[in-house]
């Protein structure tokens, strides 16, 4: 993942990008959440099918990493 992600205050504006690229892997994510498939996500943003797993191994980290507290009843 750390060859694929990268954060850099000079791109997006510090934003975690696909390495070699200006796509934020927020847009990679959002994307799939929306209903595009990994295909029209390649297509559309030129990155891999690597660069999309890496964003969402990224994601997954970032909410292990997240600590959660119960919304009061």
């Amino acid at each position: 993942m750390n060859d694929r992600i990268i954060i850099d205050p000079g791109i997006q504006h510090g934003k975690p990008v696909i390495k070699g690229t200006r796509v934020p892997v927020a847009r990679i994510i959002g994307g799939l959440a929306g209903g595009m498939t990994k295909e029209e996500i390649i297509r559309e943003y030129q990155v891999t099918e690597e660069d999309i797993r890496a964003a969402l191994v990224y994601a997954g980290k970032l909410i292990e990493e997240e600590e959660f507290h119960p919304l009061p009843m």
